[in-house]
């Protein structure tokens, strides 16, 4: 049985009492919080294996908390799940720029919510495990590590950027439509658009400098790394 811990953040005490019930139902101990402020404490104090956060929270709001986490080099590699109301696509977007891993969109099935844990949780164990290191041209991906090196120096990405990276850099040359790009780290019932991926592309590139380059455009298609 799953003994993960799982820090669920909502002020509304029905969904977070249907959240935990769910959750521990399932094998997992959970940790509860009502506002960002103590999210973010208890983030860091208690390291769980992953958070599943509200937006529309009192005090700091949902997308600060995400932002805060994934700029905190001792949490940074949590995985969050953001469960709220606003299903906009601009919404989701904002998410997914930050570092979101996934996004549910209340109301929600509780069944697909575990589903979606589950598969995170799976997938976060299934890369830590991944040994294969990528050396191509000037960058260095360790997976082992969680950790991108370019002639030395370290470069910090989101767990999203990273895993695209990966994705592409360890298949140099092969095209990737937009929705590949999404399968290859996540299930393919993930909840996103082009644009989401366009904007994780830019975010990307950014961060590597000139070897931004090396992630190629191919028209009408998608992306792929440079041969």
């Amino acid at each position: 049985m799953s003994r993960e811990n799982i820090l669920i953040v909502d002020d509304e005490e029905d969904v977070l009492e249907l959240v935990k019930y769910n959750l521990n139902k399932n094998g997992y101990n959970t940790i509860t919080s009502t506002s960002g402020e103590d999210a973010l404490a208890k983030t860091r104090s208690k390291q769980p294996d992953l958070v599943i956060l509200d937006l529309m929270l009192p005090g700091i709001d949902g997308l600060e908390v995400c932002k805060k986490i994934k700029s905190d080099t001792i949490t940074e590699m949590i995985p969050i799940i953001m469960l709220t109301a606003k299903g906009e696509e601009s919404d989701i977007v904002t998410g997914l720029e930050l570092g979101a891993d996934d996004y549910v969109i209340k109301p929600f099935s509780p069944k697909v919510l575990i589903a979606r844990v589950r598969r995170i949780l799976h997938r976060t164990i299934a890369l830590d495990l991944e040994k294969t290191a990528v050396n191509i041209h000037e960058i260095t991906i360790a997976p082992a590590r969680r950790q991108v090196l370019i002639k030395d120096k370290p470069v910090d990405l989101t767990f999203t950027e990273f895993n695209i990276l990966y994705a592409l850099a360890k298949r140099p040359g092969l095209v990737f439509t937009r929705y590949q790009i999404i399968d290859s780290i996540h299930s393919d019932d993930y909840l996103v658009t082009d644009r989401a991926v366009d904007v994780q592309i830019v975010g990307l590139r950014k961060k590597l400098g000139a070897c931004g380059q090396y992630i190629e455009t191919v028209r009408g298609v998608g992306y792929r790394f440079k041969d």
